[in-house]
């Protein structure tokens, strides 16, 4: 059940974010959690600062997962998705920043799990 929301200051076009779900659905594992229940959303062409600059394409992915991500798993990620958003959007690891949430909430099909 995990989710994985995309900001960023630059625009993603189709072909763009279908790259972008292949691959966040295989790197999604480094969290032991599957393509198959992943939901992804991407927000582009948002205004943003870092450091007080908006010149540079940047990112900030927001992780919900249902349960808790181990740090091994986390460290795993974060490497893998720097590589993923640099290649296919450009975004220097330095320009992109991710956050990590667990819940033991988490609410699909008129149920909680």
């Amino acid at each position: 059940m995990p989710y994985i929301n995309t900001s960023t200051n630059i625009k993603i076009t189709d072909e763009k974010r279908e790259q972008l779900k292949a691959r966040l659905g295989r790197a999604i594992e480094n969290l032991g959690k599957s393509e198959s229940w992943l939901m992804l959303g991407f927000d582009d062409e948002k205004p943003m600062y870092f450091k007080g600059d908006s010149s540079s394409p940047m990112a900030f992915v927001d992780i919900s997962v249902f349960g808790k991500s181990t740090d091994d798993g986390c460290e795993k990620m974060t490497k893998e998705l720097c590589s993923i958003y640099n290649e296919i959007l450009g975004i220097a690891p330095d320009k992109f920043y991710v956050k990590y949430s667990g819940t033991n909430q988490w609410g699909w099909n008129n149920m909680n799990f």
